[in-house]
């Protein structure tokens, strides 16, 4: 793992909370692009044992859901993925599994360890929360120029972050598969459409 992997987990904000509310206007068969944020946005996946955490129950879910996985990448405070729902299902069973499994592991291992940062995850009730509330954000990925943007987009993070040079350097994403770089790595479904359209292409370039 690179040094500048880890950079980020030097240093935990406390920004205010930030409310968003789920758009979802679903449409059968559609790739869809995915985020939702850590409560607060405060980098609660600064430690890689959490990030791993997440991966498994991502795993899990999408094959419990049978659901279609083509890119992602876990950023310190937020996730991105796109995906597609298996035919005549919605997509929000499949991010409820995924956030709840990722909840009820994290949650009672901060509580068995008095973690501080039990203290700034809190709801207006006080009972602390991983995920922000609201649900995140998700919206249809039309055509295969627009997928290829989201692909773009998710693999960059971390670069335009300023958390690695080069997208496969960050080890919380898909894109060492897209550069054919898949011993030990999450698999993804291949995009849609015609194979012969997306030789070649890396998934960022």
């Amino acid at each position: 793992m690179p040094p500048a992997a880890t950079r980020y987990a030097v240093h935990v904000p406390t920004p205010a909370p930030i409310r968003k509310r789920l758009k979802r206007r679903e449409v059968a068969g559609q790739v869809r692009f995915v985020t939702f944020s850590c409560q607060r946005r405060l980098p609660l996946f600064s430690n890689p044992r959490i990030v791993s955490v997440f991966v498994r129950a991502m795993v899990a879910a999408r094959r419990k859901h049978a659901a279609e996985l083509f890119a992602w990448v876990v950023m310190p405070e937020h996730v991105h993925m796109l995906l597609r729902p298996a035919p005549g299902r919605p997509l929000g069973p499949m991010l409820v599994s995924l956030k709840m499994a990722v909840s009820k592991r994290v949650i009672p291992r901060w509580r068995e360890l008095r973690a501080p940062i039990l203290n700034q995850i809190g709801d207006r009730h006080g009972r602390p929360r991983f995920w922000q509330s609201g649900g995140g954000f998700d919206r249809n990925v039309r055509d295969a120029d627009e997928f290829r943007r989201e692909v773009r987009y998710i693999h960059l993070n971390p670069v335009e972050r300023g958390l690695v040079e080069r997208p496969e350097q960050w080890p919380w994403s898909s894109a060492r598969w897209w550069l054919g770089l898949r011993e030990g790595e999450v698999e993804c479904d291949a995009p849609p459409g015609r194979p012969e359209a997306w030789a070649g292409w890396k998934g960022y370039a």
